[in-house]
């Protein structure tokens, strides 16, 4: 229903801008893994107790559900770069936040910087709905696989960076935060170059699309969001416990840097020929494949907790996640038209990350409150896969099994 008009000019636009969103995802991005690899030992160090340990990422997460509808909106009445350039001045004031409460030892001023860290991340999901603007329906699924490429190289810079910052000064972890501030001023310049035109104004009497409940009992879009919040949380669920659970086991920051950073190569690398595989497929398929991926993903978990289990667990869960989520993102984009957009998206992204910081929530818990060892916690985390891998799995079924005139 999306549909833009291509022609030559409209084109190249659009790939202008999918290069500016490529590395605005390379560069302003690579907070995103390196606040996941230190957000829980950080939220370790200064915890009261161990069970909040990851409550930090929790409200990175719920900054990024809170802030999607109004971003969006944002973005549909002032345009993208405006919305990204908030975010971004967001993102250095978590950052600045986090690093005086590293430095007081203050658990509540570290945790309100990650709320507004949160919302650089919800706008880092809107990354790929920006590269679908301009882009004509044959090239949307390549632009959209080629914004989240850009990740491959956070992937290798963020845990660099971390690697690089993490005992710079007295206080651990602090010269990584005061890093993050610059990357985003960074952002800033960077996103400047974005050139997607504001959408118009609606006219009086002009259609105005379907209302939200409408929008929500519509087949495709609805699946299309079950799909998308269950590939994200469930690897965020994982992901977040994974440093804790690396270091639990006896191995070092490193080796926990090292396993995040290969698994975010794999949640990106796939993204240059996963947009030619929904071409070719279609997005359901590649979607079906992304669950049953992040399923093989978990079962490597639980059959134990040497370091090459932790990689290819990882390893297959970023997999899982590059399939289901961006399968389930072009899904999306082909269920609305353009004055359903922001209503859209913006409904979409609060619901993903609802659940991812439902996930995120219980990861610490599962992990460090439920078992008493650090395996069990680990099993216990990968074992609450099943139920959403088989909902997300249910209703992908549903789908396929309605009439086609449906």
């Amino acid at each position: 229903m999306s549909d833009t008009i291509a022609t030559p000019s409209t084109e190249a636009r659009a790939k202008r801008n999918v290069a500016v969103l490529v590395a605005a995802q390379a560069v302003v991005g690579a907070q995103l893994p390196i606040m996941f690899i230190i957000g829980g030992l950080s939220g370790q160090m200064l915890a009261p107790n161990p069970c909040w340990a990851t409550l930090p990422i929790s409200m990175i997460v719920l900054g990024s559900m809170l802030a999607a509808t109004p971003l969006s909106a944002i973005m549909q009445a002032y345009g993208r770069r405006a919305g990204f350039w908030l975010a971004c001045v967001s993102g250095g004031i978590g950052a600045l936040l986090a690093s005086y409460g590293l430095y007081a030892g203050s658990f509540l001023i570290f945790l309100l910087g990650s709320l507004f860290s949160g919302v650089y991340m919800s706008a880092n999901g809107f990354y790929r709905f920006a590269a679908a603007d301009m882009a004509s329906p044959e090239y949307r699924p390549k632009a959209i696989s080629f914004v989240m490429a850009g990740g491959l190289l956070s992937a290798i810079f963020g845990p660099q960076l971390v690697s690089a910052t993490s005992d710079a000064m007295a206080v651990p972890f602090l010269a990584t935060y005061l890093t993050v501030i610059a990357l985003n001023i960074g952002g800033v310049l960077l996103l400047s170059f974005l050139d997607i035109p504001t959408p118009p104004k609606a006219e009086d009497g002009a259609p105005k699309g379907r209302s939200v409940q409408e929008l929500l009992t519509s087949p495709l879009i609805a699946v299309a969001i079950i799909c998308g919040t269950v590939s994200y949380a469930l690897m965020n669920l994982v992901m977040t416990s994974t440093p804790l659970a690396v270091v639990g086991c006896g191995f070092d920051t490193g080796d926990a840097a090292n396993i995040v950073s290969a698994h975010v190569l794999a949640m990106y690398a796939p993204s240059f020929f996963t947009g030619h595989l929904i071409a070719r497929f279609g997005s359901r398929m590649i979607v079906a494949v992304g669950l049953v991926i992040l399923a093989l993903s978990g079962a490597v978990a639980m059959s134990g907790v040497e370091l090459e289990q932790f990689y290819i667990a990882l390893i297959l869960l970023g997999l899982g996640w590059n399939f289901g989520f961006i399968g389930a993102t072009t899904m999306l984009t082909a269920a609305y038209s353009v004055e359903e957009r922001g209503r859209v998206q913006g409904l979409n992204d609060m619901i993903v990350f609802g659940g991812v910081f439902l996930a995120s929530l219980s990861s610490g818990s599962l992990m460090n409150c439920s078992g008493g060892t650090t395996e069990t916690g680990w099993q216990l985390v990968n074992m609450a896969m099943l139920p959403f891998l088989v909902l997300a799995g249910g209703a992908l079924i549903w789908l396929a099994a309605r009439p086609k005139e449906a």
